[in-house]
């Protein structure tokens, strides 16, 4: 012990006098008429210890210990030989701390601007990918038949991907089993030839069966110990992310009449399709897409301006004020195009339609952010730049292809609208 003190009063010593010289002779370097720097307090020994590093070597630091106490009498003993030393004006370089504090304000300003610039960039990138990917479906949808099928099924493979992903993860797995990885990726094929097959046959009803019951053996067969909550989660996943989507072909393929009233059909080439093109699919399409795209900006730039009642605590980003915004766009929009392509004829079904498809839209949005919510994730993916998964930027349409086919199918004929 006795060994070991008198080792640390050395090391401490040679510190100080490093310590000592070194600033000495960086002032000689600079201005050599200067004497040496009067005596500073603790306090401000204390921040120059902080924003000067002590040289020491490899002996020296394991009987050196960085506490508080220790700088704390290194500062008191610097103190006291900088007062046993001739003194005479005080150095314009030293200061007396307030040039620290005002350095680290500057210092924690270079964190903000650098996050408002990450924002802005973030900002800028999610409205270019979004434009990108609006155009991209106008023309799928436009396009209709095999085309619009492909691309329901690659993202319905994605999505299905992302879901059994989230399913997975940690925190929903400690409260319910989630299905083996074959069973996974069997279901996310099975979901993903949903749409082809509804485009095939004309419906879902079989497809549907055969598929809820290749899961239920898959699960059944499986090794080790089959758990009901594997067979919910995976049925659940066949529902949510290969059935509902598969609305949106028989809303846009499926009806095939032709929207006489629609005034675009009678300059639309004949090489395209010509008048036919423009079926009652097509155009209900077009505008159930289109009120959704107006509602999440409306109850997005709404919120953003004017939120401050929550909405539910399963996103408590969300709020009251937007989501009234964001109905407001929806019909406003529904209600605008409705005039343009002349379908659906009256005002009444029009702000219906529009209505229908906000309701269709938000239950979505909140189904995935409940989803997200217990996966303890912000995106379901990283697929999309500055927006997330495929997911984020398709949970609005989940049910509002099945809502938009029944209004038109079954609340259009059925109240005459």
């Amino acid at each position: 012990m006795a060994v070991a003190a008198a080792h640390c009063s050395c090391s401490c010593s040679r510190s100080l006098q490093s310590l000592s010289l070194t600033k000495r002779g960086a002032l000689t370097k600079r201005v050599s008429m200067w004497p040496s720097p009067a005596p500073r307090s603790v306090k401000s020994v204390h921040r120059l210890l902080r924003h000067l590093p002590l040289r020491s070597s490899a002996a020296d630091s394991a009987f050196f210990p960085s506490s508080s106490s220790s700088s704390s009498s290194i500062a008191e003993k610097y103190t006291s030989a900088t007062e046993n030393s001739p003194t005479s004006m005080a150095s314009p370089l030293e200061g007396t701390g307030d040039e620290i504090s005002s350095a680290d304000i500057s210092i924690s300003e270079i964190p903000l601007e650098q996050n408002q610039k990450r924002g802005s960039n973030q900002l800028k990138k999610r409205v270019l990918f979004g434009l990108g990917i609006g155009f991209a479906a106008g023309g799928v949808v436009v396009a209709g038949g095999w085309v619009f099928t492909a691309a329901m099924a690659a993202v319905v493979l994605t999505g299905s991907r992302e879901f059994f992903g989230l399913v997975r993860s940690r925190r929903i797995a400690d409260g319910m089993a989630p299905p083996p990885r074959y069973v996974s990726r069997v279901c996310s094929v099975i979901c993903s030839l949903m749409p082809i097959f509804t485009l095939f046959y004309g419906h879902m009803d079989v497809s549907v069966t055969f598929s809820a019951f290749i899961i239920a053996v898959a699960v059944m067969l499986q090794r080790g110990n089959p758990r009901f909550a594997h067979m919910a989660s995976a049925v659940f996943g066949l529902f949510y992310c290969g059935y509902l989507p598969s609305f949106w072909i028989k809303l846009r393929c499926g009806l095939a009449a032709p929207a006489l009233n629609t005034e675009i059909g009678k300059y639309w080439p004949v090489l395209l399709g010509g008048r036919a093109h423009w079926t009652v699919g097509l155009v209900a399409t077009l505008i159930s897409i289109s009120s959704i795209i107006a509602a999440d900006s409306f109850a997005f730039l709404g919120g953003r301006a004017f939120g401050k009642t929550p909405l539910t605590s399963i996103s408590p980003k969300k709020t009251l004020e937007g989501a009234f915004a964001g109905l407001l766009g929806c019909v406003v929009v529904t209600v605008l195009l409705s005039k343009i392509l002349c379908w659906p004829n009256s005002l009444l079904s029009a702000l219906a339609y529009g209505v229908l498809n906000f309701a269709g839209s938000i239950s979505g949005d909140l189904l995935e952010s409940l989803i997200k919510r217990d996966a303890g994730v912000k995106d379901s993916g990283s697929l999309i730049p500055g927006h997330g998964g495929i997911l984020d930027r398709v949970d609005s349409y989940v049910f509002t292809g099945a809502l938009s086919y029944s209004f038109v199918k079954v609340v259009l004929p059925l109240f005459g609208l």
